[in-house]
């Protein structure tokens, strides 16, 4: 694996190269500084960076390139000139179809020195003893970009089995893709018809009037348990008169004593 490392910088931008697998000693094939005047046009600095890094990827042919993520500082105006010769090495790999791997600081420094709060003399000095230099690459922001390439060989491997792993999990498996195909019904087949008025497995027609259990008609006006029939009153024949002129007791009245 070749990586292309690139520390942003509008007046210094860091670049090396560095070739490896991870587990395996590492080798420099270069280091440099792209440097633009700070009182020229930001445009024309913009241009000179492009045309420094354009010149390493065609000499050095990286099959990735490794650009420092911008973070926010409280100086403003470095942190736009940074932001801005990130998008340049970024524009340009993308150009070639290189892909473009961003790291913070913190992961530059933990993965070289193993702490990510390692001061830039300590990076050097591990970059140094790294890639078997006889002294630490000047200035450190020739050293940053070899720490950055560094960084990547050795996170690449890692980042790509877990892209890989979420890949792998978002597409369905085969099992899922396949669905049982379903029973399909005789075309104009239909259910057998229900005879109207039957429920039941052994419904028998129940006689009209017809009560109880043993389903044995009953005989108008019949009442009672024992089912004998009872005796309707004669037609034109009427009830026992009710005694009529009956009265009250008279009430006393009480006269109002004067």
């Amino acid at each position: 694996m070749r990586v292309l490392g690139v520390d942003p910088g509008l007046t210094r931008c860091g670049v090396g190269v560095v070739e490896g697998v991870a587990g395996r000693p590492l080798a420099m094939l270069g280091v440099g500084v792209v440097r633009t005047p700070s009182d020229a046009e930001l445009g024309d600095r913009l241009v000179a960076v492009e045309r420094g890094i354009e010149a390493w990827l065609d000499e050095y042919s990286p099959g990735y390139v490794a650009v420092e993520r911008v973070f926010a500082q409280h100086n403003v105006r470095t942190v736009m000139g940074t932001a801005q010769a990130s998008a340049i090495a970024m524009l340009c790999a993308a150009r070639r179809g290189i892909p473009v791997a961003l790291h913070t600081p913190s992961e530059v420094k933990a993965a070289v020195t193993g702490s990510g709060r390692a001061e830039k003399a300590q990076v050097g000095a591990m970059v140094t003893r790294l890639l078997r230099l006889d002294a630490p690459p000047r200035p450190a922001d020739a050293a940053d970009a070899l720490a950055l390439a560094i960084c990547h060989i050795w996170r690449a491997p890692a980042q790509n089995r877990l892209q890989q792993a979420v890949a792998a999990h978002r597409t369905p498996t085969a099992s899922r893709r396949q669905t049982t195909p379903g029973v399909s019904r005789t075309p104009g087949a239909s259910a057998t018809p229900r005879t109207p008025g039957t429920s039941g497995a052994s419904a028998t027609p129940r006689t009209a009037g017809a009560t109880g259990t043993s389903g044995t008609p009953r005989t108008p006006g019949a009442t009672g348990t024992s089912g004998t029939s009872g005796t309707d009153p004669a037609p034109g024949a009427s009830a026992a008169p009710r005694t009529s002129g009956a009265s009250r007791a008279p009430r006393t009245l009480k006269g109002r004593s004067a």
